[in-house]
């Protein structure tokens, strides 16, 4: 018997794994999404197509399973360019249904046709067409294999008209998922093995690419005596049960894990492509093992490029090593990361109630939230607070925009973790700025039961922007925000919302908040003066800083430098 198209390409995404899809119906779409009602698969009706492809890409990056998302035509599918650019650049399965204007009107300069594949095939891992309807699962099966298997965006355009026509569908195409064990060849690990034998002080610098090694960094970091360092990606994955953790490096690090990539002599970058250059170390060699060959080399030099799944190579290269007794700089390097965390500490304590310092928000949220929440934030200061402050400990999870580096991401991606972890508690960090950019899916929230928990860091300024003009010594301009009070405009929606001004008032009100069974929005008004410091400070940096006061003063805004110096050192 024939099949609609649409329900061929519903029938093999959930085959492949999919059981959510996000977005908003229309006309070109209608078939597709009349078929997802009828086979089961959950549709999530957001109110801004970006939204979805966040909460898509935050689905599927948290199972490793495919999620989808679906727009309409030119107008709906260019709303998701964002979200959807976020979610590939992540690493994160999902496939996107693209719907298009009619064939007949291809071409033709008809209201709402777009060329989707120009659009899509700049940030996607699989982008085709499906231009017969005997090719409807073919194509929707090597986009889920794609997805799943480049760890990407795919994504299947099909024409309206195209989506109601029939097909036998009589040869039956299924989605492999092949879990090969990559690692370098035998001589490769001999040299490897030489080059770490023959060195001194050995850091361990890992990146995402060590999601599923945890035990095995360690095991390696116990043999080398070595500190080990990571990314802010693979936070949730390496500081926890870690004896040997320093923490991160960049700019948001801390001063023990730059130290420790900077002093060593041998550094062994394990699944990093970290992009800023300055923080790797000037003297000492580096060795790269990646999955991607394309990934070698391209931030620094390096002395050994290897290709390999970072668990794998681990696991055949500890035979080949040398056991180490020395552990000089390794207790120097968790000496200075115990300094790292007294400073932390230092910076998060409330010395005044009259101002709301946002550590000080970050490290309640901590000791407040479950030993099992995860945790999203924007891709400003909010991520410094949530990545310096919030601790991992095997069960939490961490997700932000840090490759493609976007605002109003936050609450977007919780919708898509409360989806895919419904027993979970999820908390999304949000700036003002983020929040007031997507604010209309805050009604998502209640039409769906979401019980996310959102807390907004409200400092009325585009916050890490207008840091970066103080630091190159300029007048912060155009950087103001005029916000709502947001608990008010989260009971306008339907539900709970509580504003804080006073430090006092924190626990309780968090306390409170976090425990609503629906969703719960906390507007906290944060000391808009806070400067997010580097772990070492360039004289450069300082004398910006310094050029920023005396031009604020020029220009009449002696109150600015005056809060700035006393919001950061007395209260």
């Amino acid at each position: 018997m024939s099949k609609l198209v649409a329900d061929v390409i519903v029938d093999a995404l959930m085959e492949a794994g999919a059981r959510r899809c996000y977005g908003i119906v229309g006309d070109t779409l209608n078939f597709v999404t009349d078929a997802i009602r009828r086979k089961g698969m959950e549709w999530i009706h957001v109110r801004h197509e970006e939204v979805a492809g966040f909460a898509a890409g935050a689905d599927a990056f948290m199972t490793d399973e495919l999620a989808v998302c679906a727009g309409s035509a030119g107008p709906g599918s260019l709303h998701f360019v964002n979200g959807l650019f976020e979610s590939h650049r992540n690493g994160a399965p999902v496939v996107m249904i693209a719907s298009q204007i009619d064939r007949i009107q291809s071409g033709l300069s008809f209201p709402q046709d777009v060329d989707q594949k120009k659009i899509y095939e700049q940030y996607s891992v699989f982008c085709e067409y499906i231009s017969h309807p005997d090719q409807a699962r073919r194509i929707t099966v090597q986009a889920a294999q794609a997805a799943l298997t480049k760890r990407g965006v795919a994504v299947i355009i099909v024409n309206g008209d195209m989506t109601k026509e029939r097909t036998e569908d009589e040869t039956h195409w299924k989605v492999s998922r092949p879990s090969p064990v990559i690692r370098p060849s035998d001589d490769e690990l001999n040299e490897l093995a030489e080059l770490i034998n023959g060195a001194n002080k050995i850091t361990v610098y890992g990146g995402i690419g060590c999601r599923h090694a945890h035990d095995a960094v360690v095991a390696l970091a116990a043999r080398l005596k070595a500190p080990v360092a990571h990314t802010s990606r693979a936070k949730e994955f390496l500081e926890h049960d870690n004896p040997y953790n320093v923490s991160m490096t960049g700019l948001i690090g801390m001063k023990s894990g730059f130290e420790a990539v900077e002093h060593c002599d041998l550094l062994l970058c394990l699944g990093t492509d970290f992009a800023w250059p300055q923080f790797y170390p000037r003297k000492a060699k580096i060795v790269q093992i990646d999955i991607d060959p394309a990934h070698i080399g391209r931030r620094t030099p390096v002395t050994l490029g290897l290709v390999g799944d970072v668990n794998a190579t681990i696991t055949a290269l500890l035979p080949l090593l040398d056991a180490r007794a020395d552990d000089t700089f390794l207790k120097a390097s968790l000496k200075e990361h115990e300094k790292s965390l007294k400073t932390l500490e230092e910076q998060a304590r409330e010395r005044s109630p009259d101002l709301i310092h946002p550590q000080y928000v970050a490290t309640m949220l901590n000791e407040l939230a479950n030993d099992d929440a995860i945790f999203t934030s924007e891709g400003g200061t909010t991520f410094v607070w949530m990545l310096r402050y919030l601790r991992a400990n095997g069960k939490r999870r961490f997700l932000t925009s840090l490759l493609h580096g976007t605002m109003a991401n936050s609450y977007p991606m919780a919708i898509g973790c409360q989806k895919s972890h419904p027993g979970r508690q999820v908390v999304a960090m949000c700036g003002d700025g983020g929040m007031t950019m997507l604010m209309g899916d805050l009604l998502t929230l209640v039409q769906e039961k979401l019980p996310v928990k959102l807390v907004v860091f409200n400092n009325g300024s585009l916050g890490f922007v207008e840091m970066e003009m103080k630091v190159e010594g300029m007048l912060d301009a155009f950087t103001d925000l005029h916000n709502p009070d947001f608990s008010a405009l989260a009971r306008a929606c339907g539900f709970y919302g509580r504003r804080v001004e006073n430090a006092d008032d924190l626990e309780p009100a968090m306390t409170e908040w976090l425990s609503q069974d629906g969703p719960a929005l906390l507007d906290v008004v944060v000391n808009r003066m806070e400067l997010v410091m580097p772990p070492t400070v360039e004289v450069g940096q300082a004398v910006s800083t310094a050029m920023y006061g005396v031009k604020a003063v020029l220009d009449g805004r002696l109150k600015d430098v005056w809060a700035l110096a006393v919001n950061n050192t007395l209260k």
